[in-house]
């Protein structure tokens, strides 16, 4: 961002991923990084008691990340548990300050913009459209490809994104049936749509609690127009 104003042009960061956004405005807590050999220590460890007993574990440590956190979530009980072990503080305790976007920060004065839609309906209407172009692209034979590699699992969180764990899941269930039985497309369809409904009503949400955001209609037919006329405005105003 620095670089591009430094060369008198406009930076336009777009994506789907808030937490990258709150990031750049906010700042993000200063939590330690990665332990690759306590990450396998707590992994063997789960092989052998499960997750929700590593999560009773991390509610003794750290309630309060624990009540936020399902017995099954693998990917955030591993971590609570390793910031737990790496530095002897709970996950919660990292929460409490943040650093914060200075004044001198490069976003510090950026717009946000925010495309969200007036109407539910419209918004459910494409994501089936995308579900089904996703089918249609060969999505299921890309996921069989993926389970036949070996080195993968519907753990990792790759596997469990929108779809693929769905996909997966069916994958799994079909194995169980007769050799034959074909997979029960419309099952994965409508498993598919309602998780990525789900998935889209927590980034509405996520948007919703960022109250610098201005908001733009994208089920309008003026909705480029409206977005080209917010960036304009705030050229206009001198703002970066």
């Amino acid at each position: 961002v620095g670089e591009i104003r430094a060369r008198g042009a406009l930076p336009l960061l777009v994506g789907g991923t808030m937490l990258y956004f709150k990031a750049l405005f906010d700042g993000i807590d200063d939590m330690p990084a990665a332990d690759p050999a306590v990450r396998e220590r707590l992994e063997a460890q789960a092989s052998e008691i499960g997750w929700p007993a590593m999560h009773a574990a991390l509610a003794r440590v750290d309630p309060a990340t624990a009540a936020r956190l399902a017995p099954g979530d693998s990917q955030r009980i591993q971590r609570a548990l390793e910031v737990w072990q790496v530095s002897g503080r709970p996950l919660s305790s990292f929460h409490t300050t943040k650093t914060g976007a200075t004044s001198a920060s490069p976003m510090s004065a950026g717009a946000l913009f925010s495309l969200e839609p007036e109407h539910r309906s419209w918004l459910h209407e494409r994501i089936g459209q995308r579900f089904d172009a996703m089918l249609a692209a060969g999505f299921v034979d890309e996921v069989r490809q993926l389970r036949a590699r070996g080195d993968l699992h519907p753990d990792l969180p790759s596997m469990r994104c929108v779809g693929y764990r769905q996909a997966w899941e069916e994958l799994d269930f079909q194995a169980t049936r007769p050799e034959g039985t074909p997979l029960n497309l419309a099952l994965l369809r409508e498993r598919g749509m309602a998780a990525t409904r789900q998935l889209a009503k927590r980034q509405l949400t996520w948007l919703r609690s960022m109250p610098r955001r201005q908001s733009i209609a994208c089920d309008r037919p003026t909705a480029t127009a409206d977005l080209v006329q917010a960036v304009l405005h705030r050229l206009d105003g001198n703002a970066p």
